[in-house]
């Protein structure tokens, strides 16, 4: 890195700003080897700390670029280590929240982008938004403007994004921990003046929860790992395979090639979609019991009924 990363940072602090001709330097020393390392990401971090003025410019740059990190400091790439998701909780957080819309825009673009990332860290960026409606005050707040106990239209964005992202426990689909969340939402904005597309987004994130079809549940980071040094291998991987399949019959290739992605034999995905739309005796306890819990059947409660009713 030819930049000077502190001295960048006490200019910042100075103005509490950073312009955008120092946001082009920046890109261009960040990536002249083609990659971000955590060196690089904790200082890009530290100047973001003292910028009070963030552009548009800035935040894409520090979304770009630490989430490249995040995405692609280990390997298999594309995976988001456990290491890592601690520590860019730890850059982050500030006595349990963020202080920036860029932070939140960086945690829900990884989440995204991610094949796979633990748990946590997806929580820990729910949880930043259910704080922020229930407080009234964080990144998606205004400065604090807003009232507590309200959904705005830029927190239903974020919601939807990040219950829906690739990454997670139910990768482009919601659990049951999500689902619950947007319960707790509901009942504390019940009456308020919320977006409009807070009532689709409640109905269409527990109905899917409810009743979508898993069946393409994306393979583990560990697993990734193991396809990609099968892959690496220079005396067996593919070349291997390929050679023992022109020695076998039809039947053994199929049951080879099940051997070598760790999959089961096909099923009609049509008939696992219906019996998946089905609730459960256990789902239907849940929804039975969120319904109850104050007493009442509000307007998004009927919906979220109808919603399924029509499934």
């Amino acid at each position: 890195m030819t930049i000077n990363f502190p001295e960048l940072a006490r200019q910042a602090a100075a103005d509490g700003a950073i312009t955008p001709e120092e946001v082009l330097a920046l890109r261009r020393a960040a990536w002249p080897d083609g990659r971000i390392d955590q060196t690089e990401a904790e200082a890009i971090l530290a100047i973001n700390e003292v910028v009070s003025a963030k552009s548009p410019e800035w935040i894409d740059f520090l979304v770009e670029a630490v989430g490249d990190y995040v995405l692609n400091g280990t390997e298999p790439k594309g995976y988001v280590a456990d290491a890592t998701a601690d520590w860019l909780i730890a850059k982050l957080d500030r006595d349990g929240r963020l202080d920036s819309e860029a932070e939140l825009e960086l945690l829900v673009r990884v989440l995204e982008k991610a094949l796979g990332t633990p748990d946590r860290l997806k929580d820990y960026a729910l949880a930043q938004i259910e704080c922020a409606v229930l407080s009234g005050e964080g990144p998606t707040r205004d400065g604090g403007h807003l009232s507590a106990g309200s959904i705005t239209e830029a927190e239903c964005k974020l919601l939807r994004r990040v219950i829906f992202a690739s990454g997670g426990d139910r990768p482009a689909a919601v659990s049951q921990r999500e689902a619950e969340m947007l319960f707790r939402l509901k009942d504390a904005s019940l009456g308020a003046d919320n977006a409009p597309e807070w009532q689709r987004l409640f109905v269409q994130g527990v109905g899917n929860y409810l009743q979508a079809w898993t069946g393409g549940h994306a393979i583990t980071r560990e697993r990734a790992a193991e396809l990609e040094s099968f892959m690496n291998q220079t005396s067996g991987g593919l070349g291997g395979f390929f050679s023992r399949m022109s020695r076998v019959g039809a039947g053994d290739l199929r049951a080879a090639a099940r051997d070598l992605l760790g999959g089961a034999p096909a099923r009609g995905h049509a008939d696992e979609a219906d019996a998946e739309a089905a609730l459960t005796t256990p789902e239907q306890s849940w929804l039975d019991a969120e319904i109850a819990a104050d007493g009442q059947i509000d307007p998004l409660e009927e919906a979220l009924l109808a919603f399924l009713a029509e499934g």
